[in-house]
């Protein structure tokens, strides 16, 4: 990317301030627009810029007017319909159908293999499509069993029937890789029916492996079909080569389960797991989505009292347990259980501001077994998303979270809060590298906000970027006043640029920290602190504003703060980052502490529910499989 430098020092607070009060509609914040002047972004955090045009429309010219440009949508999912396996190539052919592997040494099965491979002509199994092309490609090159010995089942089939039986174990679903085991060899049985049993044994097993190779990599749905808002690039799986490596090792479950993410996180999340299989049911259930205010009334109130009773310590025994005591049924919201129910939410974190909504009843009385299990659930399938080792130092954003952290050796240097993208302006799921911090950088404003937000107001008064400290350069780079342009002649195809330049009111703030991507996020500064005293905090156009951007900063640059606000004496300038830092820009709604302890959040953009819709769908898809 290209970037801007040797410009002066920061400009002093302009009169753009007046405007950082004042709301602006919400847009869209995924443009076509490419990325400005050092990273310049396609999304941007809200109430940057001048105010909404006033309530008189200006008469917009045919062609221009209206245009939108809108951001990613969501999809319904529909999974890949399997495929009956076609064994045609292996039945009719004398010799393997494909050349044979160099590597394959037939067996003393290997006959028995080859005059049982006619009994599937009229076999029905079905798998997904990729996998159907492999088991045939493998046989065809390795005409033998993997899992059969003689006339009975091997030490491999076994481990491997065993690893599938556990799957739910890992938030699998077992019944997807189910196979019909035949029973034990018996002297007297039909030898011919024998081999039968066994050649379909032989095969069911190979596919339900292999999808069981691929769900525990990559997992059971493709991210990048349910929204564009998730972007994760391919784990190529060799799924011949992993039917290979099954033929030549004893080592079936250490193979099956090392295809599983192998980090600290993913083993936490499974033991949340089994302890919530085994779990009973919450003993006091709060709906989680009461709202009540002081004044109001509603039954689900004695409850939340009967847990804040439960759970005094001697501080705020000695300080409300009297008025618990009495008022321990009432359904009323009354001025005395106020400073309670205050106090109750300062000690959780958050804004003691009384009144009564689902994070004040989620810190009392928790989600519920079902609503923790599908958080977990969809945790562990989002994990496989993502590399098997996160690597170290990393940083990593949980969106539901609303933190930011920097860590290193398994040791968190850094947690920070965070505002993300508004639920109109979502903050997409996606991984990166992180490259270099912008000290004081311009905004280069993304064409989404240009048309639909400051495009209205042009129309009418089209000099005031001119006046608010913006630059308008048009397709050749020149500078142009802003009051030259024509803005009523242009729809959502703008052939100008936009940027606001460095100064204490910037979009910005202070420096920005990039790791370029398509989606052009960033974590950056901003002028608008109050933000991070919120507990809810989907605030902005969908970049990630750090409350402690210096510290974030001399963490990944790997120097101080002090050396950070040295840079800043210095106006305008970049560094680039020296390392390999990966960077999660992550949504997971169970994620465990450094300590292995599983936290739950709200599902701020509700995809959990849609990701379990995809889920389903490709439950849906398998259930007939045989």
């Amino acid at each position: 990317m290209k970037f801007l430098g040797n410009k002066a020092a920061v400009m002093p607070l302009m009169a753009i301030t007046a405007t950082l009060a004042l709301g602006v509609p919400q847009a869209g914040a995924q443009g076509l627009f490419e990325m400005l002047f050092g990273g310049g972004i396609r999304h941007a955090p809200q109430g940057e810029f001048p105010p909404p045009p006033p309530k008189h429309k200006p008469k917009i010219p045919a062609g221009g007017g209206g245009v939108k440009i809108s951001g990613p949508s969501y999809y319904t999912y529909k999974a890949d319909r399997l495929v009956r396996i076609d064994f045609s190539a292996l039945t009719a052919a004398p010799q393997p159908a494909a050349p044979q592997d160099a590597a394959f040494v037939p067996s003393a099965t290997g006959a028995a293999f080859r005059d049982a491979i006619a009994s599937l002509s009229d076999y029905e199994l079905y798998a997904e499509p990729d996998i159907a092309k492999a088991l045939i490609a493998y046989y065809s090159a390795n005409p033998d069993f993997i899992w059969v010995s003689g006339t009975s089942l091997n030490s491999r089939a076994q481990d491997a029937v065993r690893v599938l039986g556990e799957a739910a174990s890992y938030g699998l679903t077992p019944a997807d890789y189910a196979v019909d085991v035949p029973a034990a060899d018996s002297s007297t049985a039909d030898a011919a029916a024998r081999l039968k049993d066994l050649v379909r044994f032989e095969m069911a097993l190979s596919a339900r492996v292999l999808r069981y190779a691929h769900d525990a990599q990559n997992g059971r749905v493709e991210p990048n079909r349910m929204t564009g808002y998730y972007d994760f690039p391919a784990k190529p799986l060799d799924l011949q080569g992993a039917l290979k490596t099954l033929a030549h090792t004893q080592e079936v479950r250490t193979y099956l389960e090392s295809r599983h993410p192998q980090n600290p996180e993913y083993q936490a999340l499974r033991v949340e797991l089994e302890a919530l299989q085994a779990s009973a049911e919450n003993e006091i259930v709060v709906d989680p989505k009461l709202l009540l205010k002081p004044g109001e009334t509603s039954p689900e109130l004695p409850k939340l009292l009967m847990l804040i009773a439960r759970n005094l310590d001697d501080e705020m025994g000695g300080a409300y347990g009297e008025v618990l005591s009495r008022l321990a049924t009432s359904e009323v919201y009354v001025p005395e259980l106020v400073p309670v129910i205050k106090a109750v939410q300062q000690k959780a974190g958050m804004k003691g501001d009384g009144v009564i909504g689902p994070r004040t009843v989620a810190s009392l009385a928790g989600t519920s077994k079902a609503d923790r299990l599908l958080k977990v659930e969809v945790a562990l399938e989002e994990l496989r998303w993502l590399p098997s080792d996160l690597g170290s130092p990393r940083v990593f954003i949980n969106q539901p979270a609303f933190t930011a952290s920097y860590i290193d050796n398994g040791e968190e240097k850094l947690k920070t809060r965070v505002v993300v993208g508004r639920t109109t302006n979502q903050t997409a799921f996606f991984y990166d590298q992180i490259k270099q911090v912008d000290f004081h950088p311009y905004w280069g404003v993304p064409q989404s906000i240009i048309v639909n937000e400051m495009l209205p107001r042009l129309r009418s008064d089209p000099g005031y970027l001119d006046r608010a400290g913006y630059e308008v350069t048009d397709s050749r780079g020149n500078r142009i006043p802003s009051s030259a342009v024509n803005w009523g002649a242009y729809g959502a195809n703008i052939p100008y640029s936009v940027r606001q330049q460095p100064s204490e009111a910037n979009a910005l703030g202070e420096l920005k920290i990039l790791f370029p991507n398509k989606h052009a996020i960033y974590m950056h500064d901003t002028p608008q602190k109050s933000f991070f005293k919120q507990d809810m905090r989907a605030l902005s156009h969908g970049c990630v504003r750090l409350q402690d951007p210096r510290g974030m900063a001399a963490a990944v640059l790997g120097t101080s703060v002090d050396y950070i606000a040295e840079k800043l004496k210095h106006g305008h300038s970049t560094e680039n980052v020296t390392r390999k830092i990966p960077v999660y820009v992550a949504y997971f709604t169970a994620w465990p502490d450094m300590s292995g302890k599983v936290e739950y959040f709200g599902d701020v953009y509700d995809r959990d529910s849609r990701l379990k819709q995809a889920l389903d769908a490709t439950e849906a898809v398998r259930s007939p499989s045989s």
